[in-house]
This record gives C-alpha cells, sequence and structure tokens, in this order.
C-alpha cells in the first residue's frame, strides 16, 4: 500500500473536471513545484486552498502525481487567490477583467460582499445591478456545493459517494443526512444499509429510531430473499428459546416487552433487594448524639456546615444507605470529611473506595485515609484462563469486614460491579454512596446512581449551595450554569477558563499543539505531559483523539534515532509516550517499586482509562514496560499492545473520575447524539485550574441547549420501586 501523504496547497490551474462524478485534474502551488493532482474533487476551482490526504502513483505517460483519497478545501485568504478564483470561470459572466476590477475595489472583503451584499456590485463599471443579483446567486450556490462537501466528508463519506449524493440532493444534503440518512439506501447506487447505518449513528440517530428499524428489517428480509424465502421467524423463535434455557429474560414493564441478557436482569435485580434490605433493615446502633457532635466537629475541623451538608451526616450516621449527590464546589469532599471524623470519635471502623486508582488517590489526598478502588476492595482473582471474567474473594460468604463502606465517583459504577459489591455487604454495616448525578453514565451497563435517585427508596442528600471558595472559580460557576442551560462565561480578567475561536478544524489542530508545547508551559509552568488533557468529544475526524495524538506525539515526543519505538497496528509507542490501558485486564499483574527499585507492593489487574508513561521498551525481550499514574508498573508483551493506546488525547467518556490541572477541549463539529450538555459539563468538570476550549462558539451553545442524554434502558429504578 502506498504511504499516505498530506498536503496544503492552492490550486493553479484545473486542466479537467467531469462534472458528473467530480472526476478531477489540477496543478497545485506546492513549495514553489508545480504538482499535478487526480481524484474526485467535485466543485474546485483555481486559487482556492485545499488541505489533500493522497498518495503519489506514477502514470505511464504523464509521470508523478498525486492521487487524491479525500481533501478539504478554504477559500482563497488572499486578494491574489481571490482574483484568480473569480477569473477562473466558476462565476458565469465574470473573467479576468471585470475579476480584477472587483477584487482592486473590495479588497479582502471581496467574497463577503459578494456573499452578503451583492448589489453592491453594481457600483463597478460593466455590472448592472441584475448581473449583480446573478453573481450572488451563484456564488452562494458554490457556497453551498462547499459546505455540503466538508459537511459529508466530516461524516467519513467517501469523495466518490459525496458526489453523487450532492448531485441528487443539492441543498437539501444536510438536512438528509442528519434527519434521514437511511433514505440514502433508497436513492444512492452504491450506498447499502450498513454504510447508511454508519452515517446515521454519527449524525446521533437512536439505535431505536423507526426510520432504522424499518430499514434494517428490509435489509434482513432483503438478505434473506436471496435464499429463496419471502418470510422469516427466526427472530421470536430464538427469543423463545433463548428464555427457555434462561440466556435471556423477557419481561414487560408499563406495556413495553424487555429482553434482557440473563446476568444483566438478575444483577439489577440484585442490586435493588440488597439496597432494600440495607436500607430497610438497618438499626441504629450507636448512642451518639448528633447535634452535639456536629458542633464538634466542626470546632475540631475549623469548618463550619451549612444544613444540608449538616442532613448528609445525620443521614449516613443513622440510615443503611445514603446517597450524596452534588457539582462541583458544593461541599462533597467536607462533607465527607465531617463524616469521618464522627465516625471516627464513634470507635466505627470505614473503608473507602472509588472505581479507578486515580479516583481512589484523590479520594485519599482529600480525606487523608487509604482509599482503594473497588476491584482491590474486593479482591479479584487472578484468573488465567479468562482475563475478561471478574471474580473476586470477598462476597456473601466472606464479606468485608467494617462498619461503614463509603464509595465516591458513582456515577461511573456499572451494575455488575455494584453487584459484586453488594454481595460483600452484610445488613447491618452502612454504605455511603457519593458522586455527581450530571456526569456521563459509567462506561458499561446500567445507570446505577440515576437509578437509585430516580427509584426514592433509597435517602438522597442534594448538595446545593455553592461556597464562596469556589464562586472564584469561572470552571465552578461555568459547570453550574451549564447544568442549568445557561451559555458559559470565558475570557475575562482573572479567569481560569478561556475560549479561543478557531473556524477551521486544521487551525483548532495548530492552536491545541501551541497551547500545549508553548502557550500553557509559559502562562503557568504547566508541565506539557503531566499536566495537560486534550479531552475530545470524538475519536475520529482531524480534531479526534486519533490525529491529535498523532500530531502531539510528534511535537512533544518525536522520532530519535537514539529512543527506542515499536509499531503496532498503525501506531507508534515510543518511550516518553503517555498512554492509557483500554481494556479491563483482571489477570495482568504489577509491581510498586519503592525509591531505591525494590518491589513494595504487588497485586494484577489494570483497568479501563488507567493512565501512564511507557519507561522502557526493550527489543529483545519484547516488553514494554509502563508506570501508570499509582506508581504501578506494568510490563506489556509486544503482541499485548492492543489493550494501549496513545494519552495526549483521551475521549471525555475515558476522562471520568480524572481531574487535571489544566484541560483543552476541541469543539468543533460532529454527530449531535455526541455534542450534548452532559457531554461538555463531564469535561470542563475535570479540570482544576484551568480549561481552554477551541473552536466553535456556536457549537458550544448547541451543546448547552441540547439536553438530550444518549438514553440508557434499565431497570434498576423499577425493581427498586416493586421491592419496596
Amino acid at each position: 500500500m502506498d504511504e499516505q501523504i498530506v498536503i496544503e496547497a492552492t490550486i493553479e490551474d484545473i486542466i479537467y473536471q467531469n462534472e458528473e462524478n467530480g472526476y478531477t485534474v489540477c496543478t497545485i502551488d506546492y513549495e514553489g513545484e508545480e504538482i499535478s493532482c487526480v481524484g474526485e474533487m467535485l466543485g474546485v476551482y483555481a486559487g482556492e486552498d485545499v488541505r489533500i490526504i493522497g498518495s503519489w502513483t506514477t502514470h505511464h505517460i504523464y509521470g508523478k502525481q498525486l492521487k487524491v483519497e479525500m481533501f478539504e478545501r478554504s477559500m482563497p485568504k488572499t486578494v491574489q487567490g481571490m482574483e484568480k478564483y473569480l477569473a477562473s470561470g466558476v462565476i458565469k459572466g465574470i473573467g479576468a477583467k471585470t475579476a480584477k476590477k472587483i477584487v482592486k475595489h473590495f479588497g479582502l472583503d471581496t467574497f463577503r460582499m459578494i456573499e452578503e451584499e451583492p448589489l453592491v456590485l453594481a457600483q463597478i463599471s460593466g455590472i448592472s445591478e441584475k448581473k449583480a443579483q446573478e453573481i450572488g446567486e451563484v456564488f452562494h450556490a458554490q457556497y453551498e456545493l462547499r459546505r455540503a462537501m466538508l459537511f459529508l466528508q466530516d461524516y467519513g463519506i467517501t469523495p466518490t459517494y459525496a458526489v453523487k449524493i450532492y448531485k441528487h440532493y443539492k441543498e437539501r444534503t444536510s438536512e438528509i443526512i442528519k434527519n434521514t440518512p437511511y433514505r440514502l439506501v433508497e436513492d444512492i447506487f452504491g450506498i447499502g444499509f450498513k454504510k447508511a447505518d454508519e452515517i446515521a449513528y454519527k449524525v446521533g440517530i437512536a439505535k431505536e429510531d423507526p426510520h432504522r428499524i424499518k430499514a434494517g428489517t428490509t435489509y434482513i428480509l432483503s438478505n434473506f430473499s436471496a435464499n429463496g424465502h419471502t418470510y422469516m421467524d427466526y427472530v421470536e423463535n430464538a427469543l423463545i428459546e433463548l428464555s427457555l434455557h434462561k440466556q435471556l429474560i423477557i419481561k414487560n414493564y408499563n406495556d413495553i416487552t424487555c429482553v434482557f441478557l440473563a446476568y444483566l436482569y438478575y444483577s439489577e435485580q440484585g442490586v435493588a433487594r440488597k439496597l432494600i434490605d440495607l436500607a430497610s433493615l438497618y438499626e441504629k446502633q450507636s448512642s451518639l448524639d448528633i447535634e452535639k457532635e456536629l458542633i464538634e466537629t466542626e470546632k475540631d475541623l475549623h469548618i463550619e456546615l451549612v444544613e444540608e451538608q449538616r442532613e448528609a451526616v445525620r443521614h449516613v450516621l443513622s440510615h443503611g444507605v445514603t446517597v450524596i449527590t452534588g457539582g462541583p464546589g458544593t461541599g462533597k469532599t467536607t462533607t465527607i470529611n465531617a463524616i469521618l471524623h464522627m465516625l471516627g470519635k464513634a470507635g466505627e471502623e470505614v473503608l473507602l473506595a472509588a472505581p479507578t486508582g486515580r479516583a481512589a488517590k484523590r479520594m485519599s489526598e482529600a480525606t487523608g485515609i487509604e482509599a482503594q478502588t473497588l476491584h482491590r476492595l474486593l479482591e479479584i482473582n487472578y484468573m488465567r484462563e479468562d482475563s475478561n471474567k471478574q471474580m473476586f474473594s470477598k462476597n456473601e460468604e466472606n464479606p468485608l469486614e467494617a462498619d461503614v463502606i463509603i464509595v465516591d465517583e458513582m456515577s461511573m459504577v456499572d451494575v455488575t460491579l455494584m453487584h459484586a459489591l453488594l454481595k460483600a455487604v452484610v445488613e447491618g454495616q452502612r454504605l455511603v454512596l457519593i458522586g455527581d448525578a450530571d456526569q456521563l453514565p459509567s462506561v458499561g451497563a446500567g445507570n446505577v446512581l440515576k437509578d437509585i435517585i430516580k427509584s426514592q427508596r433509597v435517602p438522597v442528600v442534594r448538595l446545593m449551595q455553592i461556597f464562596r471558595q469556589a464562586t472564584q472559580s469561572a470552571i465552578i460557576m461555568n459547570a453550574h450554569r451549564i447544568n442549568k442551560g445557561e451559555y458559559p462565561i470565558a475570557n475575562e480578567e482573572g479567569t481560569d477558563f478561556f475560549f479561543m475561536k478557531r473556524s477551521v478544524q486544521e487551525e483548532v489542530k495548530d492552536t491545541i499543539i501551541e497551547l500545549i508545547t508553548k502557550r500553557l508551559p509559559k502562562y503557568q509552568g504547566f508541565d506539557s505531559l503531566r499536566d495537560i488533557q486534550i479531552l475530545a468529544p470524538m475519536r475520529k475526524g482531524l480534531v479526534g483523539v486519533w490525529e491529535l495524538n498523532r500530531v502531539v506525539q510528534a511535537a512533544l515526543n518525536p522520532h530519535h534515532h537514539l529512543k527506542p519505538e515499536k509499531e503496532y497496528r498503525g501506531s507508534i509507542f515510543r518511550e516518553g509516550d503517555k498512554v492509557m490501558q483500554i481494556k479491563n485486564n483482571y489477570n495482568t499483574p504489577w509491581k510498586v517499586y519503592s525509591g531505591i527499585g525494590m518491589p513494595i507492593d504487588e497485586g494484577v489487574g489494570i483497568f479501563n482509562g488507567d493512565c501512564g508513561l511507557i519507561t522502557r521498551i526493550n527489543d529483545e525481550t519484547e516488553l514494554i514496560t509502563v508506570t501508570f499514574d499509582d506508581q504501578k508498573v506494568v510490563e506489556y508483551e509486544f503482541n499485548q499492545l492492543d489493550e494501549l493506546e496513545l494519552a495526549y488525547a483521551v475521549t471525555i467518556h475515558k476522562s471520568q473520575g480524572s481531574e487535571y490541572p489544566a484541560v483543552i477541549i476541541p469543539i468543533h463539529s460532529g454527530p449531535p447524539m455526541l455534542l450534548n450538555r452532559n457531554l461538555l459539563y463531564t469535561a470542563i468538570t475535570r479540570a482544576k485550574k484551568l480549561v481552554v476550549a477551541v473552536g466553535l462558539k456556536e457549537t458550544i451553545e448547541r451543546m448547552v441547549d441540547n439536553n438530550k442524554e444518549i438514553e440508557r434502558y434499565s431497570s434498576l429504578a423499577v425493581h427498586l420501586t416493586q421491592l419496596y
């Protein structure tokens, strides 16, 4: 396969262009050299600036050429380019002389005037008002074509199909792709259900959308008919058979037939039953005078609790299960410390836990008491035969030994992990669940925290008051604004929240490189590698995780002949790279070493989202050593590298439970199902000292306006309600 290259250049001349399929032969000026380009480039004209992704080929007659695979275009930004563009024949009736007059008269405002106020062209001799109006209309049509082609390429549609789609739908292209992409199956030859389904996912069409179900049904039946059948009944029969063998559970809730994988149904049911038992069967044992101890605790800790914090403390000391939820700056940490202080004075034993290593580390730092990951708390087993199956030593027969178990970052806990935790908790023990219900839900199945709150069957204390110190942070105040549907305020004097407008994705990318390599290290001394994290809404695209990791790696940790590196499936891992574990591996051994290199701790289990640095690549032993943020050291064989990826940029979903001194968020364009309020809120609340959003203000506003979260089908709230 030819090596792919990226070139940014200006189109000098159009040699040939097929209006039907967009096939184009043109020349570009690239670093002073004239290069021939061939490929589908519908609607390009001389003078336009283009970014071309392609590969070199050699034609048997014309010699060396650049074969265009993808391209992006932007209007000329110089008067010379504007003149060449207008003189290229893009607008009928404007030749070289007229183009020269127009550009001489309006200068760099030429295109804006033609687009917004075309009648002013009548000021040019030889152009009537009627002609000026016609020029404006043609120019607008060309603008629509450019916008449609860029829009289609944003969703991974190749130039070949982009041309077909635009030719068919014209100015309705964006509307149809966003709202009814399954029309492509019937309207555009060569696009089948699978491709239309990919596009539908990217633009945010829900999986249960009626158009998708109809198109998918037709697709399945069409494939089935290839074998001569006129109907099929496999689905219903398969459901019945799986249900009889207890692999599926079929239930009817509110006249909706719900089909569960059996283990998930029993996990939700088990969580509900145990929560009800812990909450309803708990009998207060302590004779502690809570009100008196609250006053003493405030004196001891030099704090002043507000009423809702006091209410949280009262509930924990007198209930079997308590949920404490609140956004940033509402005093969750202070509340936890007050609870721990009072429990300590009462002589009660407490266990602290969180879903991830980083969240547990933050909890330890905030409380001064050791916190563990839930997996370690429950003593995950070492299983050579199946590294994807989690089993725990702590369970009904070997429960946790404590009076109170406190779990932070509950929004990240999925239903299977919650079920495992509750198996190891016995009646009489108290459970405290702490989290921000407005964060993104868990990566795994379930909607545990929100379902518990929704059920109204467990005491819930909401911390609402934003404390004075927190009000000085624009990060915290903007997080609450976003949550209420208000637009964030940026760039004020002394702020910790900045927005940098960049209209073109390439500019977004370039700005991020400048921020992470120069501006932020210079601004507040941030360490480019350890302090700054890029959080992107998506994985694909010019400002997606994959591309940003590539360019940031090149900027921060470039290739050097003395620096070992390993290429694996198109990715390059290099000593010094920032990496992330991307799957749960309960089987992976790790060690923690002292400052003199002696092992002081060891265990098994590295989890999805754990981040670290590559500290060694050994070609002889074929091992890569990674030191994770919590100082766990893991050795990966080269054939295990599918478990790692670069982490200079990570998705917002992967950042859950983490905090970073500085966060950079590229916000440009993408599917509505991804660009919502919940995602923006989560990204902003990951930052401790600084947020820099780079991109389009209108996209930020669309995210704030889009309060539709991706719906999760879960039944924990139903079970809690029915069992109560």
